[in-house]
């Protein structure tokens, strides 16, 4: 697959040779990209960083290796088992670890509040250094792994999902636009059944449109319950709404609930009910 563009000249030659070559990425490399332009970027920058793509993406190809994390890290020697570590001196081996593997560009995050020290360092020594990964790397990258993507916390996820991407979402004046964690259809607010994201959207921002701004929002959770395809969360909530220069203290219960989806494992919100606002 080979372009040329020796008829034209200047800026007007490197962004059609720029779009030819996201259009190759595209077909034999599934790359992806947001518009085949790319206002702002100079075009020789643009086309250099295209053609350094290609080239690691080929070198990637060819020469693909794979090692274990371990291998990657220098085999260390000097970290001992965790069961051998009191808890007083917990904290400190895993900050060594956690230093060490930083040396090598290796970057361990974790969102759940609930997993310790201590299993952060089992993890990483019982399991992370055995982790085959490719045996590539480039000045400046950093390899990033989540805990929490070996070991989801669905418990945490889904509260913070429902307060933050959806409850706070919703008692804000910001209209409506991204609905993260949520189904496509087959949704429902309150009473009102069977909602696509375009209806629930509509029914949610047609509520903030009524006022002026809202102030004040105070959203609590008070449980998170499971069974095995559906998920609770469910708290309350107080906020100062103003219309017309006159104030309304709105409060009530508030319920989230998610299902399971069985072959990805995600979990995805279907029902949304918050007391005392009418959609």
């Amino acid at each position: 697959m080979e372009q040329n563009f020796d008829h034209l000249s200047g800026d007007e030659k490197l962004k059609a040779e720029n779009d030819f070559l996201k259009m190759k990425m595209m077909l034999e490399q599934g790359a992806q990209f947001g518009s085949m332009t790319s206002d702002g970027l100079p075009a020789e920058i643009e086309n250099q960083f295209l053609k350094n793509v290609m080239a690691f993406e080929e070198k990637f190809k060819d020469e693909r290796k794979v090692i274990k994390l371990y291998e990657r890290i220098g085999q260390p020697k000097h970290f001992e088992p965790v069961s051998a570590i009191t808890d007083l001196d917990i904290a400190s081996a895993w900050e060594a670890l956690d230093n060490y593997l930083q040396q090598y560009d290796i970057c361990l995050s974790v969102s759940s509040p609930k997993v310790t020290e201590r299993e952060l360092y089992r993890f990483t020594t019982e399991e992370l250094f055995n982790y085959e990964m490719d045996d590539q790397h480039l000045p400046g990258w950093t390899t990033h792994f989540t805990y929490d993507e070996f070991y989801p916390d669905h418990e945490f996820e889904n509260t913070n999902a429902a307060v933050s991407n959806c409850i706070e979402e919703i008692l804000s004046v910001t209209p409506l636009e991204w609905m993260m964690n949520f189904k496509s259809e087959g949704l429902q607010l309150n009473q009102h059944t069977a909602l696509t994201e375009d209806e629930f959207k509509i029914k949610v921002n047609l509520f903030k449109a009524a006022y002026d701004d809202i102030t004040d929002a105070i959203v609590n959770v008070e449980s998170c319950l499971f069974n095995e395809l559906i998920c609770t969360v469910s708290g309350n909530y107080s906020l100062n709404a103003l219309y017309q220069n006159n104030n309304a203290f709105l409060s009530g219960n508030w319920k989230v609930d998610f299902e399971k989806d069985t072959d990805l494992g995600y979990w995805n919100i279907f029902s949304v009910t918050i007391d005392g606002i009418n959609f």
